[in-house]
């Protein structure tokens, strides 16, 4: 049916309202019928396109590839610490405008296999990019001290949750959340300050 103009006006508006519920529901709590009641259509209209949620999800993370979390953070710049808050924040804006898909894809990888190994992908295409920038610190003179394969998962660990509690969770109970460029600043600071201090002799 997608294959009309009707079809895909449809489809669209299933995989549009699915990004909304995604987002302000998170993906495990929104239902098939919330979907539906979002995109202006019947739970019954749903399945002639799609066999499940499940299905929707990859659907959408057919946009969200390696490729994306990869460029994100292969920013350079001649100035470390300028390079480094241009990495975090091209990853901190990649977050936001892949919200649905990167919540599906978090809670998803709990529950999966095929979305863990997708998500675990996604991770290891944003280490690489942070294990060049080590090269690159150490070729500058810095001394890391630290295993650089722990550490490069670390600060992705690092980014990626803080992305998940600050923009998709609404913050930590208690703790006023920052806009986005203080969000930005300590992640940013985060990352320079444990790869950037220490200057070998």
């Amino acid at each position: 049916m997608a294959n009309t103009p009707k079809g895909q006006r449809t489809e669209a508006a299933f995989v549009q309202a699915a990004r909304i519920c995604f987002a302000e529901l998170g993906y495990l709590n929104t239902k098939i019928s919330d979907i539906a009641t979002a995109a202006g259509r019947s739970t019954a209209s749903f399945y002639n396109y799609y066999d499940s949620k499940e299905q929707l999800l990859e659907a959408l993370l057919k946009e969200f590839t390696t490729g994306v979390v990869e460029a994100a953070l292969a920013t350079r710049h001649n100035d470390p610490q300028a390079g480094v808050r241009a990495a975090v924040t091209a990853y901190w804006n990649m977050f936001r405008e892949y919200r649905p898909e990167m919540i599906g894809l978090i809670q998803m990888s709990m529950l999966d296999e095929t979305f863990r190994q997708r998500w675990l992908d996604n991770r290891i295409a944003g280490i690489k990019q942070v294990l060049l920038s080590f090269d690159r610190a150490e070729q500058a003179g810095y001394a890391i001290g630290l295993p650089h394969d722990a550490l490069a998962s670390a600060l992705v660990s690092a980014m990626e949750h803080t992305c998940y509690v600050w923009q998709s969770v609404g913050g930590d109970l208690g703790v006023n959340r920052p806009d986005d460029e203080s969000a930005i600043d300590v992640l940013a600071a985060l990352w320079y300050r444990t790869v950037y201090q220490q200057p070998t002799d």
